[in-house]
């Protein structure tokens, strides 16, 4: 009978997700496999108003790490070679012939719309928050997370992941009140190439913004080795030339 039970026990351990003992381990391997820790990319963004007029951004954005970001815009004119740099929860914006960068907060945003710096300028979301709680669900399992620190966009966010794939669904992030700040939809997945395979359109709406919507189109996504010196306030000028 003993043999019987540890058989069982045994054919129950290995038939269990591994991920559902530890969610911030799955959060890990989410962030992996949304983008390489270490890439470069094209975004185009979009701000949709509710009269349904439209102003769109391009970006070239290179990540290094968990917690070191670049991006310059290349169009419109009117924004061409502003750029910003994201360490940790510290943001800067450079702009041409205005001196030196300035600093930014994770809630404004540098193109308007309902995507916040945090959105645009996103780190890996388990440099930021810890897994409290997974709960599955029918097609995969929500992950329940909490702000490491207060300086953190959102203070929790609710993760639908993808159970084969572990790639989002969709996202709601909260204020500390408990209000629904926005929703984030992750769609239409797409082989990139290198092995990286992940949504390639971020839509976003807010019921602080009615009416309002954004969208972020990604695009060229590819690992890329990347110098440290990429990632200072002395480089923000230098970004767009990485551009091969």
């Amino acid at each position: 009978m003993k043999k019987i039970l540890l058989v069982v026990f045994m054919c129950l351990c290995i038939a269990a997700p591994a991920f559902a003992f530890d969610g911030n381990e799955m959060l890990k391997r989410v962030d992996r496999n949304l983008n390489p820790e270490s890439y470069e990319l094209y975004r185009k963004l979009i701000n949709i108003e509710p009269d349904g007029s439209k102003k769109e951004f391009v970006m070239y954005a290179v990540k290094k790490g968990k917690e070191k970001m670049a991006s310059v815009f290349l169009s419109p004119a009117s924004e061409k070679g502003r750029s910003t740099l994201r360490i940790g929860e510290n943001m800067w914006l450079y702009i041409p012939n205005v001196g030196k960068p300035i600093r930014i907060t994770s809630l404004q945003s540098v193109t308007g719309g309902v995507f916040n710096n945090s959105d645009i300028m996103r780190l890996d979301y388990s440099a930021e928050y810890n897994c409290e709680k997974v709960e599955a669900i029918d097609e995969g399992y929500i992950l329940h997370l909490k702000a490491k620190t207060n300086a953190v966009a959102y203070d929790r966010v609710k993760m639908w992941v993808y159970g084969k794939r572990l790639l989002p669904d969709k996202t709601e992030c909260f204020a500390s009140s408990g209000m629904l700040i926005k929703t984030l939809y992750f769609k239409k997945i797409k082989d990139f190439g290198g092995g990286i395979v992940r949504p390639a359109v971020i839509e976003t709406d807010s019921p602080l913004y009615q009416g309002y919507k954004s969208i972020m189109i990604f695009a060229k996504m590819k690992e890329k080795d990347l110098p440290d010196e990429v990632f200072t306030l002395n480089y923000m000028s230098k970004v767009e030339g990485l551009r091969q």
